[in-house]
């Protein structure tokens, strides 16, 4: 059986001839003349070996095979007419998957905010984000093997398209009872002769510390090292040292037992990037995803 023969026309055809009881009306609905209408049931009821409609003076009624085929055809129309929506919807932008690929700090602070409010108004993108650090993620950007990247300046961007996603202070967490917890800020040269609990080597803000200490031409005290800020802070709270992590608002500090500290230095201030690949190639959802994040993005990609 070629069932490529079904065609939607035929298939539209048939339920308004089911739902009227009649081949005239049916074919009025369907905007078919009389003649092509019957020709078509006639071959659909070839095709299938039995027949579809009990004829009569008065209009049809549906066999018993006739009422099966009434409800698989109804099932097969509301398929399509959902994949055209689905479709529509890719076509427009807001169906499809996201890959960011951002830093800890950019996750930490500002991404879960960001991606819910955007998600709010496109439930129908798929976001799949991944923490690495800025290094890897420019390097993902420019290999294609994620469409956003958010990394800390001033990390090398070659080979991508830049724009600006956030500002953002760190500062210094201290344990409630250290010495320092009497004070709201200081500069880094005041803390380097305590124990350092910082992220891994190969992220923005541990290099950037290690950069600062060469400058200074002092070394950093590292007690250890852990994998998110909400580590950091923790062990901070253990009293295994300090440690620099993204601005903390006092009731946040107060709730996980430390003390925040505004770290006085130009460094403690930093720039992060949203980064994609060509911005004459995103497709739509990366497209409104960027934009969303970044309004300078949007002024490029809108």
């Amino acid at each position: 059986m070629n069932v490529a023969r079904f065609d939607l026309v035929t298939l539209n055809l048939f339920v308004a001839i089911a739902r009227t009881g009649s081949i005239t009306r049916g074919a009025h609905q369907a905007n078919l003349a009389l003649a092509a209408a019957s020709k078509r049931i006639s071959d659909l009821e070839s095709h299938f070996g039995t027949s579809l409609l009990y004829r009569h003076a008065t209009g049809v009624t549906l066999t018993d095979a006739g009422n099966a085929c009434f409800q698989h055809v109804l099932g097969i129309l509301q398929d399509v007419e959902r994949m055209s929506g689905v479709m529509s919807d890719y076509a427009s932008g807001v169906r499809g998957q996201v890959r960011i690929w951002a830093n800890t700090s950019a996750i930490t602070q500002f991404l879960p905010l960001d991606l819910h409010e955007f998600l709010r108004t496109h439930a129908g993108i798929r976001i799949d984000l991944e923490e690495r650090n800025s290094g890897d993620t420019v390097a993902g950007v420019r290999e294609n093997r994620t469409d956003i990247g958010i990394f800390a300046a001033p990390t090398p961007m070659d080979g991508v398209a830049t724009f600006e996603y956030r500002k953002q202070k760190l500062g210094l967490v201290v344990p409630l009872d250290h010495p320092l917890a009497t004070r709201k800020k200081v500069t880094l040269s005041d803390v380097l002769d305590y124990d350092f609990i910082s992220l891994a080597e190969a992220t923005s803000l541990t290099e950037r510390l290690h950069a600062e200490c060469s400058r200074l031409q002092k070394s950093l005290k590292l007690r250890t090292q852990v994998r998110s800020f909400d580590a950091v802070c923790r062990m901070v709270h253990a009293g295994m040292g300090v440690g620099v992590v993204p601005a903390l608002t006092p009731t946040q500090a107060r709730a996980q037992g430390i003390h925040f500290l505004r770290v006085d230095d130009a460094w403690a201030e930093r720039t992060l990037l949203l980064a994609v690949r060509d911005v004459r190639a995103l497709a739509q959802p990366v497209r409104l995803l960027a934009s969303s994040l970044s309004s300078a993005a949007a002024r490029a990609l809108l």
